[in-house]
């Protein structure tokens, strides 16, 4: 029998307890919350400080043939380097939170302009060009003439993102400052105005991107047309070009987070496979934030939804399924949420894209997650280079110490520069009526040949003139137009020191174009001192 005298075990253990000071817990708990909410939040902090050269590392994805890869993204060191995040910021998490709540973006002013589609929609135009970063005069933007060859990039926002959102300023002020005029183009019914048709914008809407450039290569045609696609506006851009194909007048684009394949980034969790099971909690709170989004879109333009599409379950939605059950497919005519899904992915148009694309997404996405990637479409494709990091979050990508410039608007600018200044620019082509025919790309004429144009910042840009400039001017009219065309005119010394290795190249083709040239020279005056020579002996 037990001794009742003797102390129970359970009691000797909860006595012990109380001896251990109480700070000792509160330290305890801190150690547990803290490996909680590392993990919670996807920390790489410690990772990056001890793997940084593994884990920091640029994954490009592309056909071995890819004559864009070979000529282009293999100049750009950005590509070929390492992305570290910001140490403060080294979470998904936190760096799209960050990114969305503040962001540290440049300050300035843009140019609006409103463009008015034929069903009676208004799209904003919010332009922000090189004159104006590089005066650094808020209240003097001037305008473009029709004649600039100063390339345009046209930017297509996320979802309910307008050009006031951080990532936008970042991506449209450090463009503009790299010699490029920017024009931000709203989706409709965001950036302050109002919906004036009864069509809304939506993942799969392509029509207003098609209008917007067409517009400007009517209004620019002499600028060279490139755009830049960010989450949804990267799934609508990979769309556009794979309807376009060889028609679009865009000679370039990339595609920054986009989400793919919507079918696996909105179905329902038992839809997606474990990694999102596991991750389940967090999604819903990213698709709950999206869906509180969507309903102040939604009540900026309540007549409008009110007559078109379920009001009220457009007010008790939960989720971006429901909004779009409730709002999308009544706008849009379509029979179901996934049929909306499946028509509105960018993934089956990645085989028809037909022009120079760089596509970049973090494998730590919280919102377009790496499951969606279409890996062997973007490879079977040559003018696609994949582009995929460890770590960057949703359109953040932050780095530096102080977080004040995003990694992914440096490789863009880098790539564009590199691709406007290549021989690899995409050419629209264009079917004219008549006995005339089909054009001929190949056709020689003056107003495709490239020449510098010199940016502020002593960027080196080779511009062709687009080919519905009227082909009767001759010559000289061509050169007198181009005179005043450049911006700036850098001395040779400083153009070299900018360029590095141009003076080398130069020297070379000087050797290789002037060795024959002299070789005639040094004939014809070796035969002009014979002649008399010659003439006395006879």
């Amino acid at each position: 029998m037990d001794d009742p005298t003797t102390p129970s075990p359970y009691d000797l253990l909860f006595e012990g307890l109380w001896l251990i000071p109480i700070r000792h817990y509160l330290y305890a708990l801190i150690l547990i919350w803290t490996v909680f909410f590392y993990n919670f939040v996807e920390f790489h902090f410690l990772g990056d400080a001890v793997l940084q050269y593994f884990r920091g590392r640029v994954n490009l994805i592309y056909n071995p043939d890819s004559p864009i890869y070979h000529g282009v993204v293999s100049r750009c060191r950005t590509l070929h380097g390492r992305y570290v995040a910001t140490p403060w910021l080294a979470s998904p998490h936190l760096q799209t939170c960050f990114l969305n709540f503040h962001g540290l973006p440049p300050v300035f002013t843009y140019t609006r302009k409103l463009f008015r589609a034929s069903d009676g929609g208004t799209i904003a135009l919010d332009w922000l060009t090189n004159s104006h970063v590089a005066d650094e005069d808020p209240h003097n933007q001037k305008e473009i003439s029709k004649e600039d060859t100063t390339p345009i990039a046209v930017v297509i926002p996320g979802l309910t993102s307008d050009s006031s959102s951080a990532y936008l300023k970042h991506l449209a002020y450090n463009t503009a400052k790299s010699g490029w005029n920017v024009v931000i183009s709203n989706h409709r019914g965001l950036g302050g105005i109002s919906v004036t048709s009864d069509c809304f914008y939506n993942a799969g809407w392509t029509e207003d991107v098609r209008v917007v450039l067409d517009h400007l290569q009517h209004e620019f045609p002499m600028a060279p047309l490139f755009a830049i696609g960010t989450s949804i506006g990267a799934n609508i851009l990979v769309k556009y070009l794979g309807e376009e194909g060889e028609k679009t007048p865009l000679r370039g684009g990339v595609a920054i987070c986009s989400p793919w394949d919507l079918l696996i980034i909105l179905s329902l969790p038992n839809k997606i496979g474990d990694r999102f099971i596991s991750r389940k909690f967090k999604q819903r709170l990213y698709d709950r934030a999206l869906t509180i989004g969507l309903q102040g879109y939604a009540q900026l333009h309540e007549p409008q939804y009110t007559r078109l599409a379920n009001w009220e379950g457009i007010k008790k939605s939960r989720s971006i399924r429901d909004f779009d059950n409730h709002a999308t497919c009544h706008v849009g005519k379509f029979e179901t949420v996934d049929t909306f899904y499946r028509k509105s992915s960018s993934t089956q148009y990645v085989g028809n894209v037909a022009v120079p694309l760089l596509c970049i997404s973090a494998l730590d996405d919280p919102l377009c997650t790496k499951e969606a990637i279409p890996w062997e479409e973007c490879r079977a494709n040559k003018n696609i280079v994949l582009v995929t990091t460890n770590h960057g979050g949703h359109l953040a990508f932050f780095e530096g110490l102080t977080a004040s410039s995003l990694w992914w608007v440096r490789a863009t600018n880098e790539f564009l520069g590199a691709l406007s200044c290549s021989r690899y620019m995409h050419t629209q082509k264009i079917q004219e009526s008549g006995s005339s025919g089909s054009r001929k790309q190949e056709e020689p004429s003056i107003n495709q040949g490239p020449y510098l144009n010199i940016g502020e910042d002593g960027l080196v840009a080779a511009v062709n003139l687009e080919e519905n400039t009227t082909r009767s001017k001759d010559a000289t009219q061509v050169l007198k137009q181009r005179g005043p065309k450049v911006k700036d005119k850098r001395s040779f010394n400083v153009l070299c020191r900018q360029t590095k290795r141009s003076i080398w190249l130069l020297g070379y083709i000087g050797m290789v174009t002037g060795f024959p040239l002299v070789g005639m020279l040094m004939n014809y005056l070796f035969r002009k001192k014979q002649r008399p020579i010659t003439a006395s002996k006879s």
